[in-house]
């Protein structure tokens, strides 16, 4: 059990790596705006996984890891950032392939993410004292709301594939918070958040999906919106 972490590591990303090569699709084609994705992703979530780690307010089970850890986080961690995104990409790019029209329409994005955004403030305003409810929803707070207002095109393409991405989703984290094992592989505080669970998953870690996976989106189709352009001039 102690490779528990990584095998799902492993597991969630074999399958998408070794059907990124098929011919027609050819997702490989896109690891370069992938990885800067990914890159700028961690940027923000790294430090913060470590801040929270060194807190206490989540942390990990020894007995479900190998225990080889960097800046305190063990290696199984880091490798979430990078197996998670791709896999989750990669579905939503391979989602689009074989459905190139699926969108929401502009005004059900706009009253979708309107909402959620009134959510979000809502329940601010009475747990701001909660770190990980705090930091999840602002961060949340200020991605969708300027995509909202600058590319609401790719909310309308991402919210979508993000809804078959739940299903995957519920899988993995519910086996890191304890829904298929004696104990929790990822604990969390449960003073830092808002004591709500989707089985055994804490309700801000739909939003911490959400931000995590929206972020490598937008960094993804900035860089090939920008490619395009390059290529056509």
């Amino acid at each position: 059990m102690k490779y528990l972490y990584l095998y799902l590591n492993i597991g969630s990303f074999i399958v998408p790596f070794l059907f990124s090569f098929y011919p027609k699709f050819a997702f490989y084609k896109k690891w370069r705006g992938l990885f800067l994705g990914i890159a700028v992703m961690m940027a923000f979530f790294i430090p913060w996984d470590i801040i929270f780690t060194n807190n206490k307010i989540w942390g990990f089970n020894d007995d479900y890891i190998t225990g080889y850890k960097f800046l305190n986080l063990p290696i199984e961690e880091w490798l979430f950032f990078i197996c998670i995104p791709y896999a989750c990409l990669f579905t939503h790019y391979s989602i689009n392939y074989f459905f190139p029209n699926l969108a929401f329409p502009k005004r059900t994005t706009s009253i979708i993410n309107v909402t959620l955004l009134c959510i979000l403030i809502i329940t601010l305003w009475y747990n701001y004292d909660k770190w990980y409810t705090l930091i999840n929803f602002i961060y949340a707070l200020i991605l969708l709301g300027v995509a909202n207002n600058y590319k609401p095109r790719l909310l309308q393409k991402f919210l979508p594939t993000y809804l078959v991405i739940l299903i995957p989703f519920f899988l993995v984290n519910g086996t890191l918070t304890g829904s298929f094992t004696e104990e929790h592989v990822v604990w969390y505080n449960n003073d830092e958040n808002l004591g709500i669970r989707l089985f055994t998953i804490p309700i801000e870690d739909l939003i911490y999906n959400l931000g995590m996976l929206f972020t490598v989106f937008v960094v993804m189709e900035y860089y090939y919106e920008k490619q395009t352009i390059k290529e056509n001039n």
